[in-house]
């Protein structure tokens, strides 16, 4: 039997130089099991030696100098690094959206290396795919070896162990790695002289570690947006015309921008003209960008397609499929910042469901977002505890124009729902709900008809009424007036959600200061509901309501618990006396019982609706917490206000419990309390009460909202019952000031303003001063409120004190005479305003005639 020969493995490999291995011709021969593979000879190159085909630089090249730096500083601190023993950083990879000139960045740190005479080897490989880059690695081998291998693997392997043991100083870039994975075996190794950068849409784990430094590269900045554009068009400077507002609308994007400027060129349209067009929303993306053939830069697509490899990469990741539908969702939402919250909501994972055929959770649904964050088709910003997501613009509108109109129906119903869903019952956080407003604003505007489809979308109305639970008035009523203009154009004037609108606009109409403009409108929409929807339809009844409630607000109580007393009777008869809007109407007829003059028929009713609402709706609901202000505030009207702080100071624990201290209901109670805490003999109390609510209320609500401005008034007001006149004038005329600005000369609140001012400037001493002040606040009261209203009444009556208190007498007599007379017929003889001015007339005339009258 023959001697066993020694035959290497499979995989195994052991090179047989033959020749003369130190001329510029060398043969090499490979075994591979049992196979012998010949390698051809081939001239070794000399350097330094370029290798591959690098992009050319852009023509508007704008140098980005701090992702540059970035860049830069990675690169040559692994250098050190190298020398000092210490964790190098070697690889620089270049990660960010399609579009933001990741290519360029790369090119022009290669090509200052290369020009400065710093490389030795560059070496410039589209990484597009796994055998592109073996492919380009094996010819980099052969030309710095001599050896050019059939097994193009083998060769790729050549190079890295050339690479390694090579003192060359060297540069590999890959360019647009499309997946981590293949790059797996291929990555260059860590090397005195070396050098790597890689760009990719990508921003996996895999990436990262292992001497590779994620370098984030972002849109232009606004200045050199600006400043590309102008290069771009330097052949024809007058097309540069708004070249600062174009930048900003096309989210400086470089790609964007580049096709922006080829496009304009070709049309000889200024910046100006051309973002009429990008406005325009009869025009699409695609019409707006060059036609593939006349691409600046040798761009490979439109900006209209660029991003469609990235989406279907990321569709591919797991779980797969639903990348894509993720991306549709966020489409349609602010790109500055959408709740994380709204793509895990059932709404948008049954989308998701239905999309891929298969059920979708929110684990998954997270996941998705996952995938394009790797892709970089949108930023998962985990700065705070509720994650937002971010997109670019043109991200979404690409993503949109590719919708058919019945799956924009689709995703804008998930869209709106979802945020209607996330939307809590009690808005804690102002900036969740600066976040939900914005979203669903830009919702509409990108949805158009969509949220219209089955009628007015929830959510439309939950945002104009949430600007106005914050305190932002005059905004809400500005909402609304443009959502009925709406409504009514896509669902016709007699559509329950345009009547529904006009209800709306009228509410908060009547909360910006026009409680008689209010009235008006509320009666209106009144007949419309009872000609299109009838009488006892629940809107009906409830437009019913607003119209007492609004008729009490303009000044005449009476009218409004004569309406609160029909409408509640057909509320019981058509609700029955346990539904929700049977009790708000119970609520609302004690209130304006104790306004006429009734306290104690209102304590009984609010201590009747109390006792069904705990029963209907439980002791933490919020309606039945407001009940139990309402309970206290006219406990201490009937002359009980020790027993009014009593229960305020139960409620506030349990507001505390429910809502939490920043709630503004909370906040809105501690103001009472502290209220009732004066009246009940302890004005510094209240004076202390105040200031604490105050910090509280400047730190959730801010300087300008409505409660605050409360507040302040409130303080001012103890301040002088406390025995600081002075201060109480001062603090009411910075209140004054703030008010004209925030709510207008005529709000019923700043009116009232301008009477405190007026009362403690009289008390620090100046009567006549106050005299002049009531009968200016007298006269816009007349004209604003008419001369019927309470607070023109109660004005009247100050008025005709500090006229007394000035020495007048005898004026304030008669003052009060025609003011006895006005309020018998608004209030009624049994009013205890009446009585008011009935003593006070009497005062008067003894002080006039030194004697009471006969």
């Amino acid at each position: 039997m023959s001697p066993r020969r020694d035959v290497p493995s499979d995989g195994d490999t052991s090179n047989r130089v033959v020749g003369d291995v130190s001329g510029r011709l060398v043969q090499v021969g490979v075994v591979k099991g049992n196979v012998h593979v010949h390698q051809q000879p081939h001239s070794v190159v000399s350097l330094p030696h370029r290798a591959g085909v690098a992009p050319q630089p852009a023509a508007a090249f704008q140098d980005r100098a701090e992702t540059t730096h970035l860049l830069v500083q990675a690169l040559e601190s692994g250098n050190a690094a190298v020398l000092t023993g210490q964790p190098q950083v070697h690889t620089g990879v270049v990660s960010g959206l399609g579009g933001v000139g990741k290519t360029q960045i790369a090119l022009n740190y290669a090509q200052r290396l290369w020009t400065s005479g710093d490389l030795d080897v560059w070496a410039w490989v589209t990484a597009g795919s796994r055998e592109a880059i073996v492919s380009s690695y094996a010819r980099l081998a052969t030309d710095l070896t001599g050896i050019e291998d059939t097994d193009l693997e083998h060769g790729a392997q050549r190079l890295l162990e050339w690479l390694s043991s090579s003192s060359a100083r060297w540069l590999i870039v890959l360019d647009d790695v499309q997946n981590p994975a293949d790059l797996r075996g291929l990555w260059p190794p860590a090397a005195p002289g070396g050098r790597v950068v890689v760009t990719t849409r990508r921003r996996d784990a895999a990436l990262r570690g292992h001497g590779r430094q994620l370098v984030e590269v972002d849109v232009f900045t606004p200045g050199e947006a600006q400043a590309y554009l102008q290069a771009a068009l330097a052949d024809q400077p007058d097309l540069a015309e708004g070249a600062a507002e174009l930048a900003v609308e096309l989210g400086c994007l470089p790609l964007a921008l580049a096709q922006a400027a080829a496009y304009m060129l070709d049309r000889d349209l200024s910046c100006t003209a051309y973002r009429a067009r990008w406005t325009s929303r009869r025009r699409s993306l695609a019409s707006l960008l060059p036609e593939p053939d006349g691409l600046p830069d040798e761009h490979r697509a439109t900006v209209a397609t660029t991003w469609s490899l990235s989406v279907e990469q990321a569709n591919r990741l797991e779980p797969a499929g639903i990348a894509g539908a993720l991306l549709e969702v966020a489409s349609v939402l602010d790109p500055n910042g959408i709740p994380a919250a709204v793509f895990t909501d059932p709404l948008v994972t049954g989308l998701l469901a239905s999309h891929c055929g298969r059920e979708v959770d929110a684990e998954q649904a997270r996941d998705g977002l996952g995938c394009l964050h790797r892709l970089n088709l949108i930023a998962l910003d985990r700065s705070s505890e509720a994650r937002t997501v971010r997109v670019h613009a043109l991200v979404q509108r690409a993503t949109r124009e590719a919708l058919a109109a019945p799956r924009l129906v689709v995703v804008a119903y998930a869209a709106a729902g979802a945020l209607l869903h996330i939307w809590p019952d009690l808005e804690r956080d102002a900036a969740l709900g600066q976040v939900l407003r914005a979203n669903t604003e830009i919702l509409a505007e990108a949805a158009g008809e969509s949220l219209w489809e089955l009628g007015g979308h929830a959510v439309l109305f939950r945002t104009g009424d949430s600007l106005g639970a914050i305190g932002l008035v005059a905004e809400a009523r500005s909402y609304f007036d443009r959502l009925h203009t709406t409504a009514a154009e896509r669902l016709g004037p007699d559509h329950p959600d345009t009547l529904s609108t006009r209800g709306h606009l009228a509410r908060w109409r009547g909360e910006a200061g026009d409680p008689v403009g209010a009235v008006a409108a509320f009666e209106e929409v009144l007949a419309d509901c009872l000609r299109v929807l009838g009488p006892d339809h629940p809107d009906t009844l409830t437009t019913r309501g607003n119209v007492a409630r609004w008729r009490g607000k303009a000044g005449d109580p009476v009218g409004a618990v004569a309406a609160f007393e029909e409408v509640l009777a057909d509320c019981l008869r058509v609700l029955g006396p346990d539904h929700p809007s049977t009790l708000i109407i119970r609520g609302n007829f004690a209130h304006w019982r104790g306004e006429v003059g009734d306290p104690v028929g209102a304590v009984a009713a609010f201590e009747e609706v109390l006792t069904d609402r705990l029963r209907v709706l439980g002791p933490d609901q919020p309606d039945t917490l407001a009940i139990r202000g309402n309970l206290a505030y006219w406990r201490g009207e009937v002359g009980d206000p020790a027993g009014a702080v009593t229960a305020f100071e139960l409620l506030l624990t349990d507001m505390l419990r429910v809502l939490g201290a920043d709630h503004p209901d909370t906040l809105t109670t501690r103001g009472r309390l502290a209220d009732q805490r004066g009246e009940a003999g302890d004005p510094a109390g209240a004076v202390t009460a105040f200031e604490l609510l105050l910090t509280d209320m400047l730190r959730v609500l801010g300087a300008d909202h409505p409660q605050t401005l409360t507040a302040r008034g409130n303080l001012a007001y103890w301040r002088g019952e406390a025995g600081d006149p002075v201060g109480a004038a001062a603090a009411y005329e910075e209140l004054l000031a703030d008010r004209l600005q925030v709510l207008g000369p005529d709000h019923p609140d700043t009116l009232s303003t301008r009477g405190h001012l007026a009362r403690w400037r009289g008390e620090a001493g100046d009567p006549m001063g106050a005299v002049a002040a009531f009968e200016e606040v007298l006269a816009d009261c007349l004209r604003v409120l008419g001369p019927d209203h309470p607070d023109t009444l109660i004005t009247c009556g100050h008025h005709a004190d500090w006229l007394g208190l000035a020495g007048d007498a005898a004026g304030a007599a008669a003052t009060y005479k025609q003011l006895l007379t006005d309020v018998l017929r608004v209030l009624g003889a049994e009013h205890p305003r009446t009585a008011a001015a009935r003593h006070n007339l009497v005062y008067w005339r003894i002080r006039s005639f030194g004697s009471p009258p006969s």
